[in-house]
């Protein structure tokens, strides 16, 4: 009778051993930014209203809970674009919620009003403004000013029923005092929330518990209770880690986009966010998530993005192996028919989860394990003279076996793999 194995009974997780996070209690919210953040990469296509509405359907399927859906302000093909898609949310009474962004200007809000008022739909503002030293001193901003443009937006947003994010831009390179009065602020003239913006990909760990502290203080010392979004670039390659950590410290709302796709190093990746969180259990089982690589595959399709075959989650190469060790360990775990065994002992991400599944292939650094693995998953029995011509092969060879190789090699053996392999 085969066993049925819990995740304590195979895995020690260091993880768990000193975690204070307690996601698995709280309520995490995602925001998709990948319609306006994301788009905004030189190296990706602006996709047309029917994909971008296809982009929204998969993240509404994997429980995704917002979309930022564009900046109208930024001229009539955004304007159409996001109406269209709030139209389409409507429409297929889709549970996700639209955003739209704008700068704290009633120009750039206005647009967005005039879409509510056309549609019915709400849509919530995401405000931001330059917060940091640099920008400040580039722009010829006074704190002052600062203030007054940003709560006078607000307090139009507000006028016309708008719920409002206040986004700090470049949060994380910001001084304490310059924070403290634009968040008073905004929060005082009615924002519902306000997000923490590492806009250059600056922030590290450390820095991020000191931010937050000094945020959730404010706010606790302001009596207030609002919502706190994270959203991250990915400049230092510290991105993911850097949203976990942001929720670690008490934010409840993360942004990211599809491949992590954005201006220069990009955003944090959506794909990779779910799979984190479903893995330290911010996101239940219930949710069906193997959706997810469709979700990458259409992303790259429509952005005309090529996603690395070492792209955790979505890379075609990133559940496939050519090292005997590993492959001799996964054929012992399929043996006792374990597939729960097979799909983690070699892999932090269990692939099943997310519709994908184990691969082994051959190359010079393959043993007997993979061959055999190889030619049982082609339909083909694997005899000790099969075995051993395949594996000479492989250690000719300075790649791994491409299928018509392993072809060539079988065809010179009299054996013809069949059709359906």
């Amino acid at each position: 009778m085969k066993r049925k194995y819990r995740l304590r009974d195979v895995i020690y997780d260091w993880n768990q051993v000193d975690s204070f996070h307690q996601l698995d209690k709280r309520r995490v919210s995602l925001l998709d930014e990948t319609l306006r953040d994301g788009i905004q990469a030189t190296y990706v296509r602006d996709p047309d209203e029917q994909e971008k509405l296809e982009l929204l359907r998969l993240m509404n399927q994997l429980g995704i809970q917002f979309a930022d859906v564009g900046l109208p302000a930024a001229g009539p093909r955004a304007a159409k674009h996001s109406e269209f898609l709030v139209r389409g949310i409507a429409d297929e009474k889709m549970q996700i919620q639209p955003c739209m962004a704008a700068r704290t200007l009633r120009q750039d809000i206005e647009p967005i009003a005039d879409i509510v008022q056309r549609t019915g739909v709400s849509v919530e503002v995401m405000a931001f403004i330059g917060s940091s030293p640099i920008r400040m001193i580039t722009e010829e901003w006074d704190l002052d000013f600062l203030v007054e443009r940003s709560t006078e937006a607000i307090d139009f947003a507000r006028r016309e029923g708008l719920e409002v994010t206040f986004v700090t831009e470049d949060t994380t390179r910001s001084r304490p005092e310059v924070l403290y009065k634009l968040i008073s602020s905004a929060v005082d003239h009615g924002a519902n929330r306000i997000c923490i913006a590492d806009t250059t990909g600056h922030a590290t760990p450390d820095g991020i518990r000191a931010l937050m502290r000094f945020v959730f203080n404010l706010l606790t010392g302001l009596g207030v209770s609002v919502g706190v979004d994270w959203h991250g670039h990915n400049d230092r390659a510290l991105s993911m880690g850097n949203a976990l950590w942001a929720l670690q410290w008490g934010a409840d709302r993360v942004h990211a986009t599809a491949l992590g796709v954005g201006e220069r190093a990009g955003n944090t990746s959506m794909e990779q966010l779910i799979a984190n969180l479903r893995l330290l259990g911010a996101i239940g089982s219930q949710q069906d998530l193997t959706g997810l690589v469709e979700y990458c595959r259409k992303a790259a399709k429509y952005l005309e993005y090529q996603i690395p075959p070492n792209h955790p989650l979505a890379g075609d190469a990133v559940f496939r192996t050519a090292t005997g060790v590993h492959a001799a360990a996964t054929l012992k775990a399929l043996a006792k028919g374990e597939e729960y065994l097979a799909d983690r002992i070699y892999s932090g991400v269990p692939a099943s989860m997310f519709g994908r599944r184990q691969e082994v292939v051959i190359g010079p650094m393959s043993g007997k394990a993979n061959c055999i693995y190889y030619l049982q998953n082609i339909g083909v029995d694997p005899s000790p003279e099969l075995v051993d011509a395949l594996l000479k092969e492989a250690k000719r060879s300075n790649r791994i076996l491409s299928a018509d190789e392993v072809r060539d090699v079988l065809a010179a053996l009299g054996v013809a793999i069949p059709s359906q392999s």
